[in-house]
């Protein structure tokens, strides 16, 4: 299957870079190119993507709101945002994240690891840039008060998970893959992904990413201030 990208940022040098490489894999085509926010939404909406990758500053409606829209939007619900950002200590990244973003990747990676992302996030994964996988998005929440911070009403949805949905969702949290949950707690793969499923869905979250912003929102998991 081909996967559909959309490119969102409002310099078309970029854009146009970031069109020569994706079209490049067999498996992956653009579709539409936006300059903003309200065009990424409709073009979106029209060129049936499956990925948006999205800048967060650009004149207008930003990729923040932008996000937030197609995230909200039930029709766009297979669609999957991965922010692009020049700075990947970004103020505005955990609030993509909590917005429904699947994920951020620094502007100046490598072009393998955005067609990786691009393929994660088609896949329904979480997507952090390998210099943030861990503990990145545990600092950003640490530059406020933790507890201000907390959700009561997604502690309380905390109650549904089991012992062990818990437990994976506290690996989820700490950047751990499938893989590496299964080992860490001497399961199989496909039990570690199902438990992640059930969370999802008994949490409301759309994919990994919602998952490790809820585990702190929720106050599962303290961010760490070192």
């Amino acid at each position: 299957m081909t996967i559909r990208v959309l490119l969102a940022d409002d310099q078309a040098l970029l854009r146009s870079a970031f069109r020569v490489l994706v079209d490049s894999e067999p498996d992956m085509e653009v579709v539409g190119e936006a300059s903003d926010g309200a065009q990424a939404l409709l073009l979106t909406k029209e060129r049936r993507a499956d990925v948006v990758l999205m800048d967060i500053r650009m004149p207008g409606t930003d990729g923040l709101a932008a996000t937030r829209l197609i995230s909200a939007d039930p029709s766009l619900g297979h669609v999957r945002v991965v922010i692009l950002t020049t700075f990947e200590v970004d103020d505005y990244v955990v609030q993509a994240l909590r917005a429904g973003a699947s994920g951020f990747l620094g502007k100046g990676s490598e072009p393998e690891e955005l067609l990786n992302a691009i393929r994660v996030a088609a896949g329904g994964e979480a997507l952090l840039s390998p210099t943030a996988t861990k503990g990145l998005i545990a600092r950003f929440l640490a530059q406020g008060d933790a507890d201000a911070d907390r959700d009561p009403a997604r502690s309380e949805r905390l109650g549904a998970l089991t012992g062990r949905e818990r437990e994976v969702l506290v690996q989820v949290a700490g950047g751990h893959s499938n893989d590496e949950i299964a080992e860490r707690l001497e399961v199989s793969p496909l039990t570690v992904k199902t438990h992640v499923n059930r969370a999802m869905a008994k949490l409301g979250a759309r994919d990994r990413a919602q998952l490790v912003v809820i585990a702190y929102e929720s106050g599962l998991v303290r961010p760490r201030t070192d």
